[in-house]
């Protein structure tokens, strides 16, 4: 294939693909996003931490359906306006003509790999860390109004009346226990003006009184009222997301997550995750291939190519994001259930694999070139020379 044609149908293809990953992962993130965080997530400044989390690993599960899906939507419509007829007949073989569909997606390869080792598990932590402030209402401007919110394991209990502005509330309550010093502690006050900085919140409560009762006996209670009060409280702070305790196996980073097998091996849950990360993670970025030849197989072997809308279009476009959708959905519940799975997953694959390849074989053997015959410069018999493909 000329170099200008091969440069000419890759970006053709690339643009098809972008286009088809940008319909694909954005209503994905924006209905993950909208299923977790709660309307108060936007007023918490959430929202960004979160997409920049989701995005890296939507983008590598969803990469290899979108070349897929891309070259069979530029293969169909190269069809459509008699482009591959005239392939055909500049003598192109059918390898040439997938040449840069399955240049990109071996690419697509590549990305996906460095994306779902590299990039998505380092910004997953993000994800995790606002579903923790979600969670457990670490965040002030996330808190509603008349509930009630507990910190600490317990030992420190919220309540808000209203909300006056985003940081300024009404009628606060605080119902704190100190083990260190076995009381109890009853805090009320007219206004609270949270405040934060880098390590935490403090509140600002005003007119107020402060209840002290002992947890050793039936005591008496000492009541104090004050004018200006301040406490800490352990809520997200503006330096940065509060850490976690725990971190799953797909924040891991590749030389821990093989490290992490060891460990796994002793729990048959935790297996169940490790090995579905693991598929996720080394087996969908070489579906790019195998999608790309299945759309390309299917629209060389039943599109119409001479122009006029076939009847296997619907099965060359549907076919790719058939299969990615059956495969995730493989990795996702099998995989947790019996790690045994993957040879199940991974015979399929290289089914589809090999049923492309012999498919796009078969049209090159039964569409062999044919020889081109020079004409003779004085007079002669015409010379043969065998058409380069």
């Amino acid at each position: 294939m000329p170099r200008l044609l091969f440069v000419y149908l890759f970006k053709r293809i690339g643009l098809s693909m972008l286009v088809v990953q940008l319909a694909l992962s954005a209503p994905v993130v924006l209905s993950y996003l909208l299923y977790q965080l709660p309307p108060a997530a936007v007023r918490g400044g959430l929202v960004m931490p979160a997409l920049i989390g989701i995005s890296p690993t939507v983008a590598f599960l969803t990469l290899p359906m979108a070349v897929g899906l891309g070259s069979a939507l530029e293969l169909s419509r190269m069809a459509s306006e008699g482009m591959i007829a005239v392939f055909y007949a500049l003598r192109l073989s059918a390898w040439a003509i997938c040449r840069p569909a399955l240049t990109l997606a071996a690419g697509i390869v590549v990305l996906c790999y460095v994306l779902g080792n590299l990039i998505a598990p380092y910004y997953s932590s993000n994800m995790q860390d606002v579903l923790n402030v979600v969670r457990n209402s670490l965040n002030h401007r996330m808190l509603d109004a008349a509930h009630f919110y507990t910190f600490d394991n317990g030992l420190k209990t919220l309540y808000i009346e209203r909300w006056l502005t985003p940081d300024l509330a009404a009628n606060l309550y605080v119902r704190q226990i100190s083990i260190e010093k076995m009381q109890e502690q009853t805090i009320t006050a007219a206004r609270a003006d949270f405040r934060r900085n880098e390590a935490g919140v403090v509140v600002a409560l005003s007119k107020g009184s402060i209840q002290t009762r002992s947890l050793m006996g039936a005591g008496e209670v000492k009541i104090s009222n004050f004018d200006e009060y301040a406490m800490a409280l352990p809520m997200q702070g503006s330096g940065a997301l509060p850490e976690r305790g725990w971190h799953g196996v797909y924040e891991m980073s590749p030389s821990a997550f093989w490290l992490n097998f060891q460990q796994a091996l002793n729990d048959p849950r935790q297996l169940g995750e490790w090995s579905a990360e693991a598929a996720k993670r080394f087996g969908v970025p070489i579906l790019a291939l195998s999608h790309t030849l299945l759309a390309l197989a299917l629209g060389l072997t039943y599109g119409n190519i001479t122009g006029r809308r076939g009847a296997g279009g619907g099965l060359m476009v549907m076919a790719a994001p058939t299969a990615h959708i059956v495969f995730l959905v493989g990795l996702e519940s099998l995989m947790r259930l019996n790690w045994r799975y993957a040879f199940l997953l991974a015979a399929i694959a290289l089914l589809e694999t090999g049923l492309s390849i012999w498919m796009i074989g078969r049209l090159n053997r039964n569409d062999p070139p044919l020889p081109l015959r020079l004409p003779a410069e004085s007079g002669g018999e015409g010379v043969e020379a065998a058409s380069v493909v």
